[in-house]
């Protein structure tokens, strides 16, 4: 690393220098080649040439790369936004769908076509039957260790409703990570033209697979011993497959200390596919390969991830950024000044960076126009980036923003509470629906059972909208939960301020 000073440098300085020079064209020349070894003259009296960002790698499969679990940034990339079919490692998005929208001890009934749509010679290595029944985890276990496709349609229609409802909470979910390569048609990964993903959008629902502590302690499991079923009346014990994951022998080609949890994958059209998620020392990666063969594939995850560490580290953010939690003088931030003792980085944040390279090399910028989903009391985010990649990010906080944010959310949910619709007494007794009608219809006998199904529509109608509601405001709930965990707020804590502020009143129902 080469770092140039120059001192002094006003501009007019150099040009007269410059022009006393009767060799100006050998400088010319020189300085021509200082630029293009990367070194950049400022005026302020530093010239500093960052590191390159490493990239004297390469792997055998069409596509892949290895992204930073905490950061985020890419490390190293291949064909990076090229889609291509998923295979097997579709069972991540599968299983994290499941998670969020179900427990692990709901009993799963396997039906004739969770069991039978599958391709033709794709397996059935538990020897499921139509009947079976399974808890949620067990089936995870199942699909993530072993593959069994017939586990990932059994978990799609006891979440979804169906398959293709359950196809549409995939879809909505890869929408959620900022996923816009992508899309799926099936919760197996098995052959569909319409099923496809690429390496970076991959990385990304890895990253919010792995970040579930349920899926990553289900995935990063050896074995597991599965319950009685029709055909295997004992149970039976299965085994990961993933190479990298079970190979404990160093002196092995497929031997990767901190490979922790990962999804292997094949179709025809796929080729070899490959999730890996390692950690060492601290440092957490992700690898993802597409497009592989047999077993490359597992050789070039193992060099992307080695690559990373070797070349790589991180830097907490809040524990090295002062430019806005340090100081006397009021900080800009859009049309509001804040006192830097208000303000606060995210804890955990942090950015990736080549080893040689140091966090004041980084570049940031403040972005002020946040989205709705925001964490509560952010006020900004400090996005950083070296040499035009991105390389993390962190919130900034306000904690008076905060304070204003959780008791602005506990009123709402206090008058959301209040507000939550009773179950109509059309639901229990339905010949309250009827008053109003005349004994002159009634009477009549087409026009009473054309009014009792009407009666019916309307209870039917009520009660949907009920349920709706219902929903819309657990899914609001869950949002502002999420935003408080976002700015390190429990759960515990809020509710705390919300007994405070308001209390629990005699006979008020609680949802």
């Amino acid at each position: 690393m080469i770092r140039l000073h120059l001192g002094m440098c006003r501009p007019e300085l150099l040009q007269n220098s410059w022009e006393n020079f009767s060799m100006k064209g050998i400088l010319k020349k020189m300085a021509g080649l200082l630029l293009a070894a990367g070194l950049s003259i400022g005026c302020a009296g530093t010239a500093l040439a960052r590191p390159d960002w490493p990239s004297d790698m390469g792997i055998m499969a069409e596509g892949g790369i290895v992204m930073d679990f905490n950061s985020g940034a890419v490390i190293f990339g291949q064909n990076i936004h090229q889609a291509s079919p998923p295979a097997s490692i579709t069972k991540l998005l599968t299983a994290l769908v499941v998670l969020e929208n179900s427990s692990l001890d709901e009993t799963v009934t396997f039906s004739y076509d969770a069991i039978n749509n599958v391709e033709a010679g794709s397996g059935n290595k538990l020897s499921l039957e139509t009947g079976d029944q399974l808890s949620v985890e067990d089936c995870l276990y199942a699909m993530l260790l072993v593959s069994s496709n017939q586990a990932a349609n059994a978990l799609a229609e006891h979440v979804g409703g169906s398959r293709e409802g359950f196809v549409e909470m995939m879809n909505q979910k890869i929408e959620e990570l900022g996923c816009g390569e992508s899309h799926f048609a099936n919760p197996s990964g098995l052959n569909d033209e319409d099923q496809y993903v690429s390496p970076y959008d991959m990385a990304l629902i890895a990253k919010a697979a792995f970040s579930n502590e349920t899926l990553l302690t289900i995935d990063s499991a050896k074995t597991y011993t599965m319950p009685a079923t029709i055909n295997n009346p004992d149970g039976l014990t299965i085994q990961m497959e993933h190479r990298l994951l079970v190979t404990e022998d160093p002196s092995s080609q497929f031997y990767c200390e901190g490979a922790v949890a990962g999804k292997t994958g094949y179709t025809s059209l796929a080729g070899n596919t490959l999730v890996t998620y390692a950690a060492r020392d601290g440092q957490e990666l992700i690898a993802v390969v597409l497009k592989g063969s047999q077993p490359q594939y597992y050789l070039d995850s193992k060099t992307l991830l080695e690559f990373g560490f070797s070349n790589f580290q991180n830097w907490n953010i809040a524990e090295n950024e002062t430019a806005y939690t340090t100081g006397q003088e009021p900080i800009a931030i859009g049309e509001t000044q804040y006192e830097p003792s208000d303000l606060s980085l995210d804890a955990d944040a942090q950015i990736t960076l080549p080893n040689s390279a140091e966090f004041a090399d980084a570049d940031r910028e403040l972005v002020t126009d946040l989205g709705e989903d925001r964490p509560m009391g952010a006020v900004a985010l400090v996005q950083y980036s070296y040499n035009d990649r991105e390389i993390g990010s962190s919130y900034l906080y306000s904690a008076k923003a905060l304070q204003a944010a959780m008791e602005e959310s506990a009123a709402q949910e206090e008058s959301e509470a209040q507000e939550q619709p009773q179950e109509t007494q059309a639901s229990t007794e339905p010949e309250e629906a009827h008053k109003g009608i005349s004994l002159s219809v009634i009477l009549i006998p087409v026009l009473v059972l054309a009014a009792a199904a009407l009666t019916a529509g309307a209870v039917f109608y009520i009660r949907r909208e009920q349920k709706r509601e219902r929903e819309e405001l657990a899914r609001r709930r869950e949002r502002r939960l999420k935003r408080l965990r976002e700015s390190g707020v429990s759960e515990e804590e809020f509710e705390r301020l919300r007994q405070e502020r308001f209390g629990d009143k005699p006979g008020k129902r609680r949802h």
